[in-house]
């Protein structure tokens, strides 16, 4: 098992793999570091900790190492210079990559080739990316725990008897374990956050539409491509890059948000926080570290009250029917002829949404509304929103979705009843970091904190996430022994 440590590394290539993609590119430009370290670094590191993790499907070492050669003679000429020229990226195996097998980590797409790329990956390349690896995912991302028949149990690298999150664990455990600089991931039900709070990372779901979908999945409201990464300003840096209106995406917005490199203070911000969202039971080390994270705001000059949010159980039930539907229509189909080879959950949630009707399905948009209105309520006079990213720090990394589960002794849902992400892709126009907001002390698994901000208002988010992070330095302080 392993353990949080105080005691940095001062292992040279480790701490090569541990810089943020702000960091190396600053030594880039200075001449003082390659990005042929970087990644001969982060190599080693793979082939060092990924048998105990499984964070990884494919690796393009060769390919990584002549791209990080050019990128070493762009610095060299100070020419040519691209945003993200140099910087790891583990790409997840479940974003198309033309050309590359993705699997979206199911035997039906065992030998998959996409003839195109997701917008926000080819928009990474384009940046500058080395994609030097594949991040796994459960099947078809179904599931906040990453194992699935084709690739198997990926592991958290705080530790492995735990799961990284899902679906896309295989980025967190990689950014946890130092295997890459960034990754990327899809957010339909807390995808990216859950893996970010397992992992202890930062990660991002954009308000809809900012970020372009990919081709295959044309106007769902509740998928979401963004950023993971070590710290917020690589968030930042990745979702400058990703965001934008794109002509594969209709819904893709047109205004264009850059972030900038600072913000302004904290100080009299307004802050609402909730610890159940109406309708969870919390682990009581989560509820401790949340307490925490709301002291650390009230430290920086804020104000923050625990309000009182009229959520009920439509909300599981709105997120569910639309998941379930969008799951079925999709891929349904591969029932046929996979059945025998998919994971059984899986089957469940595909048999489940072919008995939704139109007018059931439609209805969600009532829950989502009701919804809505509940939020305004409760946050009314107040700049943003905190909750637990999730109920429990992390399930363990064989946990089937329908085994059941416990939360302070009470039990719960057993697939969703500790996802507290999945409300915000209901209400996909808000904004949402998860950010570390400790340990528990029993696991050494993170915890994380959601910070929601007003619909389609990106800068508060990165605001209040950089004020976090600036006052409580998770990586400066720690980081996983494997």
């Amino acid at each position: 098992m392993s353990t949080v440590s105080e005691d940095i590394c001062t292992d040279e290539s480790l701490d090569l793999c541990y810089m943020t993609a702000g960091e190396v590119i600053a030594a880039f430009k200075a001449k003082t570091l390659s990005p042929v370290d970087v990644l001969r670094a982060q190599i080693a590191r793979i082939e060092a900790v990924n048998p105990t993790l499984n964070a990884l499907t494919y690796t393009y070492f060769d390919e990584a190492m002549e791209q990080a050669k050019e990128a070493e003679k762009r610095y060299r000429s100070g020419t040519n210079i691209r945003p993200l020229e140099g910087v790891t990226c583990a790409i997840k195996d479940w974003h198309p990559m033309k050309g590359r097998i993705t699997t979206w980590g199911s035997h039906a797409f065992a030998d998959f080739l996409p003839d195109n790329t997701a917008p926000t990956v080819e928009r990474l390349i384009d940046a500058g990316v080395i994609v030097h690896c594949r991040t796994t995912t459960p099947e078809l991302g179904h599931s906040g725990i990453t194992h699935s028949l084709l690739w198997g149990i990926t592991r958290n690298a705080w530790n492995p008897e735990y799961t990284p999150g899902g679906s896309s664990g295989g980025a967190g455990a990689a950014l946890a374990a130092g295997m890459t600089t960034i990754a990327d991931g899809t957010d339909g039900g807390g995808s990216i956050r859950m893996p970010a709070s397992s992992s202890g990372v930062y990660g991002y779901k954009a308000p809809w539409g900012r970020n372009p979908l990919d081709r295959e999945h044309p106007g769902e409201t509740m998928l979401h491509y963004g950023p993971m990464a070590r710290s917020v300003e690589d968030c930042a840096l990745m979702q400058n890059v990703m965001s934008g209106p794109h002509p594969a995406d209709l819904y893709s917005l047109r205004e264009k948000v850059t972030l900038p490199d600072t913000y302004e203070s904290m100080e009299g911000a307004r802050i609402a926080l909730s610890m159940d969202l109406g309708i969870f039971e919390v682990d009581e080390e989560v509820q401790k570290n949340t307490r925490a994270a709301a002291d650390t705001f009230r430290s920086l000059g804020c104000v923050v009250d625990e309000v009182r949010l009229d959520w009920d159980l439509d909300v599981e039930k709105g997120w569910l029917t639309t998941w379930e539907g969008l799951f079925w229509s999709l891929c349904g189909h591969l029932l046929k002829d996979w059945r025998d080879k998919m994971d059984p959950y899986t089957v469940k949630i595909l048999e489940d949404g072919s008995k939704h009707d139109v007018k059931t399905f439609y209805d969600m948009h009532r829950i989502r509304y009701v919804m809505h209105q509940k939020l305004l309520k409760a946050t009314e006079g107040y700049d943003y929103f905190i909750a637990p990213t999730l109920a429990i720090p992390a399930a363990k990394a064989d946990r089937k979705n329908d085994d059941p589960l416990s939360i302070n002794g009470r039990p719960v849902p057993p697939y969703t009843g500790w996802m507290m992400t999945y409300p915000f892709n209901l209400l996909s126009q808000y904004p949402v970091m998860s950010v570390p907001s400790g340990f528990c002390s029993k696991t050494g698994v993170p915890t994380g904190l959601q910070i929601v901000g007003p619909t389609f208002d990106d800068l508060s988010v990165f605001r209040a996430a950089t004020a976090f992070e600036t006052a409580t330095q998770p990586w400066k302080k720690f980081r996983p022994t494997l």
